[in-house]
C-alpha cells in the first residue's frame, strides 16, 4: 500500500518529468495577497504569474501546497472530527501552466497520472466539464472516458472565478465512484452530496478574462491550475472511505492514543481525530512564524490549539499532550517539509506553555459551563455572556463553547455573545482585513470596548437624557469640549438616529441638566465602530461639554418628521414599482433627507409617463388609507417566510426588525396576508401612512446600468411643489389668454406653427440665395479656372445649415464644377464647398474647405470628395478664402 508519502512523490515525480518546475510549497501566510488570512490552494503563490505581473524561468510547475483553512470565508473548524472529509490543515497537490499547454495536454496528463500511475480503475471514473465547454468533452472522449460518464454542468461548481473582475474559466473534475453500496448520485443530480461520488481532482482552464460589466474576452494568455488534495487521493489509493484512515492521519491518532492511553477506536475516536488534525495546522502555524496572540491570525492558532488541548482533556489527559506528539509529526511529514523538523522545538515549546497555561483554568470553565447549563431548560441556549464570561476569564474561544454544546446537544447566544467580543472583532479586522479604515477608526472601537454599543431610544422618544461617554477630536479622545469648539459626542443613550440605511442622521440640541443655557448644537449623527456607537457631531454653543456630564437630548422633531415621512414614502414606492413593472424591481439604493427622498431600483429602460403617474397614484392612495405603520423584531427566517423584501446586499443578523405598512387583501404578505409592504429596515418611520401627507414624483433617471433613480417629495414640501407647479401654470395661460385646461393644446400648437414658419423662412433664404440676392463678391456667375467651372458667393441671412442643400441647388446648375459658399452665422464664418461626381476624383471638396477656412481663421474642415463643411473666426476675409480655393483649383494635375 502506497504511503501518503509517497503518493505526493509520484505526484511530484510525474509531473516533473513532463518538464514542470517542482517548486516548493509557499508559507501558510500568503506573501502577495493582503485580503488571505492563510493560503487556502495551491495558486496561491502564482497568483501573479497568472495574471502577468510576475515572470520566472519556469512556465510548467508542480507543489504540494501547505493549506489551513480555519477562518474567514474558508472556513472547516467546526465540521473537523465530525466528517470524514473536514481538515483544518490539507495538502493540495497540483501542476500549473503559465500560458504553456492547455487542455489538450492539461486532460491526458491527469487521466494518465490516475489511471497508470496511480493505477486507478478506469471504470470507476467519471468527468464532469462545463456545460458549453466541447473542447474539454471531446478531449475527455478522446482519452476513453465514455460519453455516459462525461457530465455537464452549467452552475458555478464547473466554473471559476479569481474574483468579480479578472482571469476566470470552465473546470473539470474527475469523479470516483465508491460503488452502489454507499449513497449518493452523480455530480448534478439531486443526490450528488452523498458520498458514494467523491471529487478527487479539479483541472481549471483560464481563458477568458472578466470585466466589470460582465463582458468576457479571452486571455492573452492561456493557463492551467489544478488541484487534487493529498488526503483525499490518499485515503482512495489505500482503500479507505474516510481521510483519517490514512496511514499519515493514522499514525498521529495512535501516537494522541499513546499520549493519553485510550483507545484510539473506543468512544474517545472523535477526539483523537480532532487531535491529530489540530496537531498538524498549529505545527506548521508555528513553523511558519505565526504564534498564539489574541487578535489576528495568532488568534486563529490559539482558537485551533485550544480546541485540540480541551479534546485531549476530554481523553483524561492531566498534563500537557499536544508537544508530545511533535516529534510523531515531523517523522511522518518532516522529509517534505523540512521547515518541521528546523521549528520543531520552537513549536513543541510553545505548546506546551500555551497547553499548561489553559490547563489551569479549562477544568474551572468547563465547571462554570455546567453550572450555567444546570440553571437552565433543557432546550434552552447558554447566554452570550456566560459565553464571553468563559472566553474572557477561562480563555474559551465562542467556537470552543459551541464544540462543548454541540456533544451536549446545545447552542449559545450568539448575538449576545458578540455584543462582548467586538473588541476582538475589531482588532482581527484591523490585523488582517488589508483596509486602513480599521486604524483610523481605532478610537470608536476603543469606546465600543470600554462602554458597550449605544443604547438607541429613538423609536420611542426624541427627547431624552443621556451622560457623557466619550468626547472626540481629529480622531482622538478628549476630556472637554469648550465654547464655540466643534467634535464627537458619545453618548450611553440617545434619541438621535445614526446615519444608516439610506436615512441621514438627526440633528438637534445637547443641554447640560445642571445648567440649561449650556450646551451645543447636533448638526450630524453617524454609527460608528461597525454600528455598534452612535457619534453626535456637536459645536458647542454655551458652557463647555466634559466627560460625564448628564445631559438633556433632544432631536429635531420637524426634521425628524420630515426624514420619517420620506423614509415610509420609499416603502410605499418600492412596493409601488414592483406592481407596476414586476417583482425584478429590487431597492439598489435610497436617500431618505428631510427636503426629499430618492430610491435607487433594479429597472432596465425609463419609466413612462403613464408608468410613473401611476406609481405616483398608488402611493397616495395608501397615504390616504392611513393604515397604521407596525414594527416587530424576528428571525430572518420568519421575516422571509412573512414576505419581507430585504436590501440588497446588505447583511442581517440574528434578529431583524420587520417594517409593515398597508393593507390589501390577497398579497400574502404579513400575519395575515394583506400587508401591502413589508421590509426589513431600521430606520424611523411614521405611525400612520396619513402622516405622510403627499406624494409628488419628480421625475425617473438613469443612475447606472440596469438602475434607475426616482426623486421625490412628500409633505408640506411636495405641496409647496405643486403650490409652486400650479403658479407657474396661471402665468403661462394668463400669457397666452386660454384657460388652464386650454395651455398644452394652444403650446403645441404655437410649437407646430414655429416649426412651419422656420422651414418657411429657410426655403425663402435658400431661394434668395439663388437668385443672387443675398449674395456679394461676385454672385453666383460661374467662373472657369483651369477648365473647371468654380461658383464662389459670399451669402448673407442664410445659416450655415442652409449651406449643404445650396451647393446641391448649384451643382444641379452647372452640371460640372464646384461651388464655395461662405456666409456670417452669428459673428462667425461657415463655409461649404461641393464638387460634381465626374471631378471627385481629381478634386475634393475637403481640400477646397480647408484651403478656405485657413484664410478665415479656423482650422479643418471635414466631409466627402462632394461635400465638405467648415468653420472661421470672421467671414471679413471671405475675398482671399475665395482665392485660396481658386489656387487648389489651380494646382490640380
Amino acid at each position: 500500500m502506497a504511503s501518503l508519502n509517497d503518493i505526493r512523490s509520484t505526484f511530484l515525480t510525474y509531473f516533473e518529468k513532463q518538464g514542470h518546475e517542482v517548486v516548493a510549497s509557499s508559507p501558510l501566510v500568503p506573501r502577495n495577497d493582503p485580503t488571505l488570512m492563510f493560503v487556502n490552494s495551491g495558486m496561491v503563490q502564482f497568483k501573479n504569474l497568472f495574471t502577468g505581473v510576475e515572470k520566472r524561468d519556469y512556465n510548467r510547475a508542480t507543489t504540494s501546497q501547505k493549506c489551513v483553512r480555519a477562518g474567514g470565508k474558508h472556513n472547516d473548524l467546526d465540521n473537523v472530527g465530525y466528517t470524514a472529509r473536514h481538515h483544518t490543515f490539507f495538502e493540495m497537490l497540483g501542476n500549473f501552466s503559465f500560458g504553456d499547454y492547455f487542455k489538450t495536454e492539461a486532460i491526458p496528463f491527469a487521466w494518465e497520472l490516475i489511471t497508470k500511475e496511480f493505477g486507478i480503475d478506469p471504470k470507476r471514473l467519471l468527468t464532469t466539464v462545463y456545460h458549453t465547454d466541447d473542447e474539454a468533452f471531446e478531449i475527455w472522449k478522446k482519452v476513453g472516458v465514455p460519453e455516459d460518464r462525461i457530465i455537464r454542468i452549467a452552475t458555478s461548481d464547473n466554473f471559476w472565478q479569481m474574483g468579480p473582475t479578472g482571469p476566470c474559466g470552465p473546470c473539470t473534475e474527475i469523479f470516483y465512484d465508491h460503488g452502489d453500496h454507499i449513497w449518493g448520485g452523480p455530480p448534478g443530480s439531486a443526490d450528488e452530496d452523498g458520498d458514494r461520488f467523491i471529487e478527487i481532482w479539479n483541472v481549471v482552464f483560464m481563458q477568458n478574462e472578466q470585466f466589470e460589466d460582465g463582458s468576457m474576452k479571452a486571455l492573452d494568455m492561456q493557463s492551467i491550475d489544478t488541484g487534487m488534495g493529498l488526503e483525499r487521493i490518499g485515503a482512495l489509493l489505500q482503500g479507505k472511505h474516510d481521510n483519517y484512515d490514512t496511514d499519515l492521519m493514522r499514525s498521529l491518532i495512535e501516537a494522541s492514543a499513546d499520549a493519553a492511553c485510550v483507545d484510539p477506536d473506543g468512544p474517545g475516536k472523535m477526539h483523537h481525530r480532532v487531535i491529530a488534525d489540530h496537531l498538524r495546522s498549529t505545527s506548521f502555524l508555528i513553523a511558519d512564524g505565526v504564534m498564539p496572540s489574541n487578535d489576528g491570525r495568532g488568534y486563529v492558532l490559539r482558537r485551533i490549539m485550544r480546541r485540540a488541548m480541551r479534546h485531549a482533556h476530554l481523553l483524561g489527559a492531566q498534563d500537557p499532550m499536544m508537544y508530545r506528539l511533535v516529534p510523531a509529526l515531523v517523522r511522518q511529514m518532516g522529509q517534505a517539509y523540512p521547515e518541521l523538523g528546523r521549528a520543531q522545538a520552537l513549536i513543541e515549546e510553545t505548546l506546551r506553555l500555551e497547553e499548561t497555561r489553559f490547563k489551569a483554568t479549562l477544568d474551572r470553565g468547563l465547571k462554570l459551563l455546567d453550572d450555567e447549563l444546570s440553571g437552565l431548560d433543557a432546550d434552552a441556549p447558554l447566554p452570550g455572556a456566560a459565553a464571553f464570561k468563559l472566553y474572557d476569564t477561562f480563555g474559551f474561544p465562542l467556537d470552543l463553547t459551541q464544540d462543548a454544546l454541540r456533544e451536549k446537544n446545545r447552542t449559545v447566544d450568539v448575538d449576545g455573545f458578540d455584543t462582548a467580543m467586538q473588541e476582538q472583532k475589531a482588532r482581527a479586522r484591523a490585523a488582517w482585513s488589508g483596509s486602513g479604515e480599521a486604524a483610523d477608526a481605532t478610537v470608536w472601537f476603543d469606546i465600543a470596548d470600554s462602554h458597550g454599543a449605544t443604547d438607541f431610544l429613538g423609536y420611542d422618544t426624541e427627547i431624552a437624557e443621556g451622560q457623557v461617554l466619550a468626547l472626540v477630536v481629529d480622531g482622538k479622545a478628549v476630556d472637554t469640549l469648550s465654547a464655540g469648539q466643534s467634535g464627537w459626542v458619545v453618548l450611553n443613550q440617545t434619541p438621535f438616529y445614526g446615519e444608516s440605511g439610506g436615512q441621514v442622521g438627526d440633528t438637534g440640541w445637547l443641554r447640560r441638566l445642571e445648567n440649561e443655557d449650556e450646551g451645543a448644537t447636533v448638526t450630524d449623527t453617524q454609527k460608528m465602530a461597525g454600528g455598534k456607537v452612535i457619534a453626535h457631531l456637536v459645536t458647542v454653543d454655551r458652557g463647555a461639554l466634559t466627560k460625564g456630564d448628564a445631559l438633556q437630548l433632544e432631536v429635531d422633531h420637524t426634521r425628524r418628521s420630515a426624514i420619517r415621512a420620506n423614509h415610509s414614502a420609499t416603502h410605499l414606492l418600492h412596493e409601488a414599482l414592483r406592481e407596476a413593472l414586476g417583482n425584478h424591481v429590487a431597492q439598489r439604493g435610497s436617500l431618505n433627507a428631510p427636503d426629499r427622498l430618492r430610491f435607487d431600483f433594479s429597472h432596465g429602460q425609463a419609466l413612462s409617463l403613464e408608468q410613473l403617474r401611476a406609481v405616483e397614484r398608488d402611493v397616495n392612495a395608501f397615504i390616504r388609507q392611513n393604515a397604521t405603520v407596525s414594527t416587530r423584531i424576528m428571525t430572518p427566517d420568519d421575516a422571509r417566510a412573512m414576505g419581507a423584501q430585504a436590501l440588497f446586499g446588505e447583511k442581517y443578523g440574528d434578529e431583524v426588525r420587520v417594517v409593515s405598512m398597508g393593507v390589501q387583501s390577497g398579497t400574502g404578505k404579513g400575519a395575515e396576508g394583506q400587508t401591502y409592504s413589508i421590509e426589513l429596515c431600521g430606520g424611523t418611520h411614521v405611525g400612520q401612512t396619513g402622516d405622510i401627507g403627499l406624494f409628488v414624483t419628480l421625475g425617473d433617471s438613469a443612475s447606472s446600468a440596469g438602475v434607475r433613480r426616482i426623486e421625490a417629495l412628500t409633505g408640506a414640501a411636495a405641496f409647496d411643489y405643486l403650490s409652486q407647479q400650479d403658479h407657474r401654470l396661471a402665468e403661462v395661460a394668463g400669457a397666452l389668454k386660454a384657460s388652464a385646461a386650454d395651455v398644452p393644446g394652444r403650446v403645441k400648437s404655437l410649437l407646430d406653427d414655429r416649426k412651419r414658419l422656420e422651414g418657411e423662412v429657410a426655403q425663402l433664404r435658400r431661394e434668395l440665395a439663388m437668385a443672387g440676392g443675398a449674395g456679394q463678391g461676385g454672385g453666383a456667375d460661374a467662373r472657369e479656372i483651369n477648365g473647371i467651372k468654380l461658383v464662389a458667393q459670399v451669402l448673407s441671412g442664410v445659416t450655415g445649415k442652409d449651406l449643404p442643400p445650396l451647393i446641391d441647388e448649384h451643382k444641379g446648375r452647372i452640371g460640372s464644377g464646384a461651388v464655395l459658399l461662405i456666409t456670417d452665422a452669428g459673428g462667425k464664418a461657415a463655409v461649404a464647398a461641393g464638387v460634381t461626381d465626374d471631378l471627385k476624383g481629381a478634386l475634393s471638396a475637403v481640400d477646397i474647405v480647408k484651403a478656405a477656412v485657413a484664410e478665415l481663421g479656423g482650422k479643418g474642415g471635414g466631409g466627402r470628395p462632394d461635400m465638405a463643411q467648415g468653420g472661421g473666426a470672421s467671414a471679413d476675409n471671405a475675398e482671399a478664402a475665395i482665392k485660396a480655393a481658386e489656387s487648389v483649383i489651380e494646382g490640380m494635375k
